[in-house]
């Protein structure tokens, strides 16, 4: 299996200048970097000893940034490495205040350009984040005698039958880890069963994460959203916009000043989500619109990257999105660390855990149609909101996790 996977890895290196063009155009790389993936390096090594973590792209890297901030102390690491495939994740990795941090890019995962860059960092060992499995650079790395371990990982069932349908290789690959430090008990189960030796469930990093930045939020919109009952529908899908609006529409009899604000997960969508809700004849405002907002404004779509927080920092009553359809949900931290209260969907398979956690805390609710978001939207507007208690209960849990990750990895260094 390894021989076909390298035939296929080999073939993509092949096409990739032609790839990593095709991004350049989209801005999704960065001109001066992107060599850093075929292993023409950008930083040196320094002497001493070297640890290396990989996260796939932005929340993977959060996830770990509490951690980083801890590990930077010890005296015997001089070096920490950070490896990341995405351009908005070496800019999280920009902000971090941690002298002996160092980013690239993650190579690709051919034999060749593995061996080089295992050669030229050195790493005494090795931490992948959640489910970044790389065969090439995990079997390069056993031979060079390097500590290999994947922490917050994160198996989904859906996930864990692909491996599965290949159980040989998986066997193959997962024996390698020296230790994995699984996420949920769900994945716990689902490592061992593809072969990984040592694992332990501590608990999901992410709840560690903390949100530091000063969001501001234009004066004369937070004017506006003050006057108004107000609700988000965050990392929405197809159908699930127009699900929103039904119930916007029934409950506006009730709240003539209610406000709904869409944060569609993709936002090349927008267009289709505003021509479905005016079939519903509701009032419809984009947040990159220079025109003044109407103040009978019903839905506010917002149609730019990178604003999710600025809103959840305002508006703390949020449903998320990828849980009414058949999607696997949305993870929830985000919004609880701004202290939403928050309500989904029944489909949550991929973060089942974290919103077990949220519900007993009284912190999460499930709807399953209409009527119920309605119900449950009724509840929370006469309620107080209770952010610093919330905000409160995850920092304990966070902590914990964190602090038992940090354990198990000042032992493997």
């Amino acid at each position: 299996m390894i021989f076909f996977y390298r035939i296929l890895i080999n073939l993509i290196f092949i096409i990739s200048p032609a790839i990593i063009f095709i991004r350049l155009l989209k801005k999704k790389e960065s001109l001066k970097r992107f060599k850093e993936k075929l292993c023409f390096f950008s930083d040196k090594r320094v002497s001493g000893k070297l640890i290396w973590f990989h996260g796939a792209s932005v929340g993977e890297i959060q996830s770990i940034i509490p951690l980083i901030e801890k590990i930077g102390k010890n005296n015997r690491i001089k070096q920490i490495l950070i490896t990341s495939n995405t351009l908005s994740s070496s800019k999280v990795i920009e902000k971090l205040k941690v002298k002996k941090v160092v980013h690239q890019f993650f190579p690709i995962d051919t034999n060749f350009l593995t061996r080089k860059f295992i050669n030229y960092w050195r790493p005494s060992s090795v931490f992948f984040i959640d489910s970044e499995i790389w065969p090439n650079m995990i079997l390069n790395l056993k031979k060079k005698n390097v500590k290999i371990n994947l922490i917050n990982g994160r198996i989904t069932k859906k996930t864990f039958k692909r491996w599965k349908n290949i159980l040989k290789f998986s066997n193959y690959i997962f024996s390698k880890f020296n230790l994995c430090l699984a996420s949920s008990a769900e994945s716990k189960k689902y490592l061992q069963n593809l072969g990984v030796k040592k694992v332990k469930f501590i608990g999901n990093l992410k709840f560690s994460q903390s949100e530091q930045e000063n969001i501001k939020i234009d004066d004369k919109f937070k004017k506006f959203i003050s006057t108004k009952k107000v609700w988000c529908a965050s990392s929405t899908h197809n159908s699930e916009e127009l699900f929103c609006g039904l119930v916007h529409k029934k409950l506006k009899k009730k709240y003539k000043n209610l406000l709904t604000i869409i944060i569609p997960r993709h936002i090349e969508r927008v267009n289709k989500i505003k021509n479905e809700l005016k079939e519903l004849h509701l009032k419809i405002h984009t947040h990159s619109s220079s025109k003044k907002i109407d103040k009978d404004t019903d839905i506010y779509i917002v149609n730019t990257y990178g604003k999710t927080k600025t809103f959840y920092n305002y508006c703390k009553n949020v449903f998320l999105g990828g849980s009414i359809i058949n999607h696997g949900g949305q993870n929830p931290l985000e919004a609880t660390r701004f202290g939403c209260n928050v309500f989904h969907g029944p489909n949550i398979s991929n973060f089942k855990e974290i919103y077990y956690f949220l519900r007993i805390n009284g912190i999460s609710q499930k709807i399953t149609n209409q009527r119920q978001m309605m119900n449950t939207l009724n509840s929370l507007f006469k309620k107080r909101i209770k952010s610093k208690k919330i905000q409160k209960k995850l920092n304990l849990v966070g902590k914990k996790i964190l602090d038992l990750t940090f354990k198990e990895i000042e032992l493997t260094i």
